[in-house]
């Protein structure tokens, strides 16, 4: 487990992004962005991919970041 949450978790860190603020963003609680930036559950594709408008709303680069982290090598 944990990619996601991990890049989740640095995104977040970086842009001064709170879970709270996230999770509003998104329409969801606040404790399943919790689960996901301590690695407990992973999200399922189409929670990143809301995890990425999300983000993109907030801040682009911090969306940008996030993929980039999560896809990595994927990304060429």
């Amino acid at each position: 487990m944990g990619k996601a949450g991990q890049a989740l978790r640095q995104t977040l860190e970086k842009h001064g992004i709170s879970q709270y603020r996230l999770a509003e963003v998104m329409g969801i609680e606040r404790n399943n962005i919790s689960r996901w930036v301590r690695e407990e559950r992973d999200p399922t594709a189409e929670k990143v991919e809301a995890i990425a408008e999300a983000l993109r709303v907030l801040d682009p680069e911090a969306c940008r970041e996030f993929v980039t982290l999560y896809l990595g090598e994927y990304m060429a």
